[in-house]
């Protein structure tokens, strides 16, 4: 629709590769195989062409994407920041990549996006040298605060966060971005013997995303002060209204709407949302075990947030689970992390595990085998039984809208059967006559006549085949 998907009209070859603005497939960006990056005509071979220029990052927000090329070039497309001719701040539709020229001669070497703004680490010089010679950027929408530059003035071109200049003390290594709120992670440029993190952040604050331990917004960035002192933080995202972090030890912090999980009440009151957190939660990998083993990666969807455990080979997950994006085979809520079924139990997925020379691991290896063997049992009696049911309620279904002429309810179900799981038909059979208005009634006397005409019909047509076969056979005797 606004051009986020870096296609337009044109590019759509047939209607069932779209419908109106949206794809529903796949789509290649052709255009991008025509542009240049900003300083291809120095740096790329002649021989190789456009074929060198590849995609080492990409991200997208609430309306646009953006990527990074192998030269260190931001593209950006979709609903983008654009200073209009009188001056004034602008959000265009675009709908093919474009590069923003304010880096020209840059290294940009991390980004992300809300849904109306940009934040950008690029190098001061033209190459980079390391996260202490970063610079951090913003523009785009800032009614909230969440450029971080003082104000709530929208920014159409990029502009230095001034905490984070190349003066400043503090590098940063990570970005991350909420819709309407933005978190960073850095460590002080002069290196101590232990490895200590500081996040950041700014923004709208109105539901705790901030960590700052009230529900006010931030014009400039601030330290999350009830993070320990010493900690070493490994990764970083926010969700649409939620942040969490992850230690290098398994020790995960999570705050924002819902008690910090992202999520958000289905009231349509307009109530304020008292469950929300505005310092750090500790999530519990257990009850009993705080931190989760080796911790890779923490990702955050619009209400719920996953985290990649013991070097890659584990997901845990909680939030909403609308839609089954926790992966724990359920569709409701989780507020406490669940093990995501990974990898999948099929032949295509199954990998070898790292080989071990210790007794001990090779005991943890085989207890885990047989673990993912009954785990993979269960499963397929599982997914036999909801065969099973999906067959049951299919027939229920049209057994019961040919009877009573609308669609099968759980409310039809016989509260007896409900509340014991036991089911006498006799009685439920008066008590649904007695229950029953006069229009299912007539329904009912309808149908009855209907199937007691069809069978006469068919006991009579079988009893005429009856005596014309005794004929035929006494016919055949005669002669």
């Amino acid at each position: 629709m606004d051009g986020q998907l870096g296609i337009n009209g044109e590019d759509l070859h047939s209607r069932k590769y779209s419908d109106g603005d949206y794809s529903v497939v796949p789509c290649l960006l052709n255009k991008f195989l025509d542009l240049h990056p900003p300083d291809s005509s120095s740096t790329v071979p002649e021989a190789e062409g456009k074929a060198s220029l590849k995609i080492i990052v990409v991200k997208a927000g609430g309306m646009m994407s953006l990527c990074i090329d192998n030269l260190g070039a931001l593209w950006m497309w979709g609903n983008c920041p654009q200073q209009c001719k009188e001056g004034s701040f602008s959000l265009i539709s675009n709908f093919t990549p474009t590069p923003v020229w304010d880096f020209h001669g840059h290294t940009v070497v991390q980004v992300a996006c809300g849904n109306e703004h940009v934040v950008a680490l690029v190098t001061a010089g033209e190459s980079y040298k390391g996260v202490d010679d970063l610079v951090c950027y913003t523009w785009g929408n800032n009614s909230h605060g969440q450029l971080g530059l003082g104000d709530t003035k929208n920014r159409p071109r990029p502009e230095v966060v001034k905490t984070f200049d190349l003066e400043s003390p503090w590098s940063i290594y990570e970005v991350s971005c909420g819709a309407f709120h933005t978190a960073l992670l850095t460590h002080k440029k002069r290196h101590s013997d232990t490895l200590e993190s500081t996040c950041w952040t700014f923004g709208l604050g109105d539901n705790g995303q901030l960590g700052h331990g009230t529900a006010q917004s931030t014009l400039l960035p601030e330290p999350v002060k009830e993070l320990p002192q010493i900690v070493h933080l490994v990764s970083l995202d926010c969700g649409l209204f939620h942040t969490c972090v992850v230690s290098s030890e398994g020790c995960v912090w999570s705050w924002g709407m819902e008690k910090g999980l992202g999520l958000c009440p289905d009231d349509s009151n307009g109530e304020t949302h008292s469950g929300d957190a505005v310092s750090p939660i500790l999530i519990s990998c257990y009850p009993n075990k705080p931190e989760f083993s080796q911790p890779v990666q923490v990702a955050c969807g619009a209400a719920h947030t996953v985290i990649v455990a013991q070097e890659g080979y584990k997901l845990w997950s909680w939030g909403r689970g609308r839609s089954g994006v926790l992966g724990n085979g359920k569709t409701t809520d989780s507020y406490t992390p669940t093990i995501v079924l990974w990898p999948p139990l099929m032949e295509d997925f199954k990998q070898e595990r790292p080989h071990s020379s210790g007794e001990h691991d090779q005991k943890e290896i085989a207890g885990v085998n047989e673990t993912d063997e009954r785990l993979s049992s269960a499963l397929k009696q599982l997914k036999l039984l909801q065969t099973k049911l999906f067959k049951m309620k299919t027939y229920a279904s049209i057994l019961h809208g040919s009877i009573f002429g609308e669609p099968f309810d759980e409310q039809d179900i016989p509260s007896s059967l409900q509340n014991s799981g036991t089911f006498d038909i006799t009685d439920e059979w008066e008590n649904m006559l007695e229950a029953a208005d006069c229009t299912k009634l007539m329904k009912l006397e309808m149908l009855y006549q209907n199937m007691l005409a069809g069978v006469k019909d068919k006991l009579m047509k079988r009893r005429i085949k009856e005596i014309i076969n005794e004929c035929l056979q006494s016919s055949h005797v005669e002669n």
